[in-house]
């Protein structure tokens, strides 16, 4: 067996160390990037339309076409350096759906109202900001943290 570069032993996010044989990830780094682009579609859409961005992310149609397609092609990923990358996109939708649920609890309260304006702005910033470092991670062949 030949000995593997240093770049195809950090492409399936192993150590030199290890001996598990190269995979091509090709494919599903091109699905990566499809999700993360899903992903800024619904910020985009959160933030030129009427809703908020958190809510176009959450509910948004290419939101919920990316989170399943997280969970179709997750397997295919495991162990490698793109695993982090869905494992990043998984939490980011789950945890926006939780942040929103605070949300609306704060919203039905007459003094949490001030409190809820301020966690939908905050939230949706948040958002943005997980969308971009992902995406810029996958640009450079990094895994995510």
């Amino acid at each position: 067996m030949s000995r593997l570069s240093r770049e195809d032993l950090m492409e399936n996010g192993m150590d030199d160390g290890e001996l598990t044989p190269y995979r091509n990830l090709d494919g599903a780094r091109a699905w990566c990037h499809v999700i993360y682009g899903l992903h800024a579609l619904a910020v985009v859409v959160g933030v030129s339309g009427a809703a908020t961005v958190a809510g176009a992310f959450v509910f948004g149609v290419p939101s919920l076409i990316a989170v399943v397609l997280n969970y179709v092609k997750r397997d295919e990923v495991a162990g490698t350096w793109l695993d982090s990358h869905f494992r990043w996109q998984i939490r980011t939708f789950w945890f926006t759906l939780l942040w929103l649920l605070v949300y609306g609890l704060l919203v039905i309260t007459i003094i949490g109202i001030p409190i809820a304006w301020l966690l939908i702005v905050v939230l949706g910033l948040w958002v943005a900001y997980r969308v971009i470092r992902g995406w810029l991670a996958l640009g450079s062949r990094r895994p995510v943290a």
